[in-house]
């Protein structure tokens, strides 16, 4: 039996049932014929809009400079990019905290709120974990390319070679690879398994052949049995399981790379939990970023709902009080440690010469935010948009400072220095934000953008609830 077959049967999957704060996030009218026919219409039949081509071309221009930027470094070595001796952490590992954080959102939605069983996520779960994948992809270029031999990588890995070279597992960059390789893998597991059901309706309502040979591939013969449903179930939850830990333990072990040094500035318990808050305030504020436009070009008003908006704004408020707490307490143990090194490091932020930037992290990330706290604010799409811009740049500069301000003044004068990210460092940055908009124009042409039958799954709930009301 296909999925076409069975459109008219009300399944519930186990993680959807008993639902104790369900609300409809499809209009009345809505059946599960035009459900499908809405979401699959997107990757299926209709005609790609003149948009899609515009912002893919401008996407794939700024990944060819990324491409382009990683083969000069190659070429030249990483002295193309504005390293010096003091700072000798740049632009490679300030993005790759960048974009790790972003990628947390995915996994949070995914997993955690579907553990929670908060229904809520449904309607934003498929692009989140995408936009997880990419964005890992676009953080491992940075480690990678900052050893300044990347087709050494592989020497990374614990394998038997003749050299009886063994990585040191005390370095906290090791970890990292541990850690991402995992998170990715993971990740893309869990992605790819929550799209199967989804990839047998594509299948069936594919016109063309080819559609039909590779969504069949794909859906590795998913026919919607009672068996199909069962193991999918136990290996979705089990996923969910594995993927929540590492929502904590990865940006834990990237918050080690810094704590485990000694370095003012860096040498700070609270990092680990300020990492993984910052993260998840970054990553909402992505998710912000990416559901406001698609849900306007795509017309998806019903499902990405004002209620999925203003959920994220709650959380992204939450976290960054949490991320606000964090910063106080950062100043609070340069004073109270009576640590002249820490204290300096402290006073250096915030009348150093990179003040400025400080300061601009204070105001992005702590008080732009406040505005969140008013409901007519929450119900402003425009207001949402802006202040996740205002929180993801925020947050870059919050990196920034991070790892510059602790570096660029030593123990002596004479180590003093200053840091500017040189053309190299900056186009690669702008580079990998281009991948990461190709890869997600590609994913919303070809796959379906929200799962298809988790939101059919709700509509017999949706219209309960409707007429108990």
């Amino acid at each position: 039996m296909s999925t076409k077959d069975i459109e008219t049967q009300e399944y519930i999957p186990d993680h959807l049932l008993d639902e104790p704060t369900i609300t409809p996030v499809i209009r009345p009218g809505h059946t599960f014929g035009t459900v499908t026919d809405k979401i699959s219409a997107i990757a299926l039949t209709r005609k790609t809009p003149r948009g899609w081509y515009i912002g893919f071309a401008i996407a794939f221009a700024l990944a060819m400079m990324l491409f382009y930027s990683l083969a000069q470094l190659v070429l030249v070595g990483t002295g193309i990019w504005g390293l010096n001796v003091p700072v000798a952490w740049g632009f490679a590992i300030i993005n790759l905290v960048w974009w790790i954080g972003i990628g947390h959102a995915g996994t949070l939605i995914s997993a955690i709120l579907l553990l929670l069983r908060q229904n809520w996520r449904t309607s934003i779960n498929r692009f989140a974990e995408a936009m997880t994948l990419f964005a890992v992809a676009c953080a491992g270029i940075f480690p990678v390319f900052h050893t300044g031999r990347p087709w050494l990588a592989y020497w990374l890995f614990p394998y038997p070679n003749t050299m009886k070279m063994w990585p040191n597992f005390r370095s906290p960059l090791m970890w990292d690879v541990f850690a991402i390789s995992t998170y990715a893998s993971v990740s893309a597991l869990f992605w790819f398994i929550g799209l199967i059901p989804d990839f047998a309706t594509l299948r069936d309502r594919a016109r063309s052949r080819s559609g039909q040979v590779i969504y069949g591939m794909l859906a590795m013969g998913w026919r919607g049995s009672a068996r199909h449903w069962h193991r999918y179930e136990t290996a979705y939850l089990l996923l969910a399981g594995l993927a929540t830990p590492l929502v904590l333990s990865v940006h834990t072990v990237i918050s080690f790379d810094f704590t485990i040094g000694i370095t003012p500035g860096w040498h700070a318990t609270i990092f680990p939990p300020y990492f993984v808050a910052g993260a998840i305030y970054a990553g909402f504020a992505m998710v912000l970023i990416l559901a406001i436009p698609i849900r306007k070009f795509y017309g998806l008003e019903d499902f990405i709902t004002m209620r999925h908006l203003r959920n994220m704004a709650k959380i992204m408020l939450a976290t960054g009080l949490i991320v606000g707490y964090g910063y106080m307490m950062e100043a609070f143990f340069g004073w109270y440690s009576a640590n002249q090194y820490e204290g300096f490091m402290i006073r250096n932020r915030m009348t150093g010469p990179y003040a400025p930037f400080y300061w601009a992290l204070i105001f992005c990330n702590i008080i732009a935010p406040q505005i969140l706290w008013s409901r007519r604010m929450r119900n402003s799409v425009p207001v949402l948009f802006i202040t996740a811009l205002i929180v993801s740049v925020g947050m870059w500069l919050e990196r920034f400072v991070i790892v510059v301000t602790s570096l660029h003044r030593d123990y002596l004068p004479s180590s003093w220095g200053m840091y500017r990210g040189s053309f190299w460092d900056w186009s690669t940055f702008i580079g990998t934000i281009g991948l990461f908009v190709a890869l997600l124009f590609l994913f919303l042409r070809f796959l379906p953008m929200i799962s298809i039958f988790e939101m059919r799954t709700i509509l017999p709930q949706a219209e309960v609830k409707e007429a108990k009301e």
